[in-house]
């Protein structure tokens, strides 16, 4: 894995869930614009005041002036966001409207006081529920319609009574700009779930590549750096005992493991670059190259594996081949790396130490960094010592990897 890681005006309610990402917030329906609201609402009012007819300040003409006033704060009220209205507020100001509408056509005698009708009901479509709705739309019908079937006004022989009836008709538009409105919401709301679990992708394959290289840089720089520093302070320690042999000794061994540190850095730049290395002739050229010839055997029928599979078994074999060299100087190693139908087997096996082993000091998480490894595969570690074989005494680690 490496980083590689998009005909009822109404106004538009505010959105139920968080603004997306980009900042822009979800986009209103073609004609549902607020400011283009705003025109509707004012331009009904002016045309209203233009229009309706008698107003004035007595008689029926204040009669008129007060129900023109009541209608057009209904209307204009349509503005107000539904957050800011509890939904029995708006239930009692939607009913109020109509009532009022329908009192505006009866005591008018000419103009368009029916627009506030329907308009009003456009607006209990879109906010209210649609049983709610339906039922103010009936009751705004039956209103209107009476009003002027009745005769109850003197503006009656300018409209049809079936004028009045269809008041009630725009709540179908409103409740269908409302649905409209509802699905882009539930699109949105998804594409932020959706942006959301993407980015807690990426942070999780961040994390997991941080602990692959911080398992890379342990392998390459732990191991190495410790033997690197135990042969230069075992030199500096001989220097005062004179003996140049045992001092030159340390040197060329300090000097050694500065050579295996840059061939452990070729492959963890490998690793990372995660190319694609044959597994066989990776792991015969890491064993010859830690001083084990030959050491390598493999069974079964030799096949290609992930190269993340190959990645990940190399680094064990690595890590194991470093340990032996330094719990078990001078033992005999055995790789052993065998193909089975559905699994891949690695098994490093040292025998006890022939020299004396140089007490140093070790991260401790080479272990576990196999363990981690063969976990992220699937697979399986286990490492203990060898209670029986001619490598009795010593130690042995084993791998075994499902294949992808």
């Amino acid at each position: 894995m490496s980083y590689r890681l998009a005909v009822a005006a109404t106004e538009t309610p505010p959105p139920s869930g968080p603004a997306p990402s980009s900042g822009t917030g979800p986009r209103p329906l073609p004609g549902r614009e607020p400011w283009l609201q705003w025109v509707l609402n004012i331009g009904v009012v002016v045309a209203g005041a233009l229009t309706i007819r008698p107003m004035g300040l007595d008689g029926r003409g204040l009669a008129v002036l007060v129900l023109f006033v009541i209608n057009s704060v209904a209307l204009l009220a349509r503005a107000l966001p539904e957050s800011k209205v509890p939904p029995r507020v708006a239930v009692l100001w939607l009913t109020g409207g109509i009532i009022a509408a329908a009192a505006l056509i009866g005591v008018s005698r000419s103009g368009s006081s029916y627009m506030f009708a329907f308009f009003i009901a456009g607006h209990i479509g879109y906010r209210l529920p649609t049983r709610t709705a339906l039922t103010l739309a009936g009751l705004c019908s039956l209103l209107c319609g009476a009003v002027l079937y009745f005769r109850l006004g003197p503006g009656h022989d300018a409209l049809p009574w079936a004028l009045g009836l269809a008041t009630g008709v725009p709540v179908l538009v409103g409740i269908i700009n409302r649905s409209s409105q509802r699905a882009v919401q539930a699109v949105i709301a998804a594409a932020e779930s959706a942006e959301r679990a993407a980015r807690a992708e990426a942070q999780a394959a961040v994390l997991t590549e941080r602990s692959r290289i911080a398992r890379d840089v342990h392998d390459v720089l732990a191991h190495s750096l410790a033997g690197i520093n135990m042969q230069l302070e075992l030199a500096d320690a001989l220097l005062d005992t004179g003996d140049l042999d045992k001092v030159r000794e340390a040197n060329n061994k300090a000097h050694s493991m500065v050579k295996e540190s840059l061939k452990q850095a070729q492959w963890t730049v490998h690793a990372l670059r995660e190319d694609a290395l044959p597994l066989v002739e990776s792991l015969a050229a890491m064993t010859e190259s830690s001083g084990h010839r030959d050491a390598l055997t493999v069974t079964g029928t030799v096949r290609q594996v992930s190269a993340r599979a190959t990645q990940n078994l190399l680094r064990i074999a690595q890590e194991s081949l470093t340990n032996a060299g330094r719990h078990a100087p001078g033992a005999t190693v055995a790789v052993e790396l065998a193909f089975a139908p559905a699994s891949t087997t690695l098994r490093i096996r040292n025998g006890p130490a022939t020299r004396a082993v140089t007490a140093g000091v070790g991260s401790g998480m080479g272990l576990i960094g196999m363990r981690e490894r063969a976990a992220l595969l699937g697979g399986t570690i286990t490492a203990g010592p060898v209670t029986e074989g001619p490598e009795q005494g010593g130690w042995q680690v084993e791998a075994v990897i499902p294949d992808e």
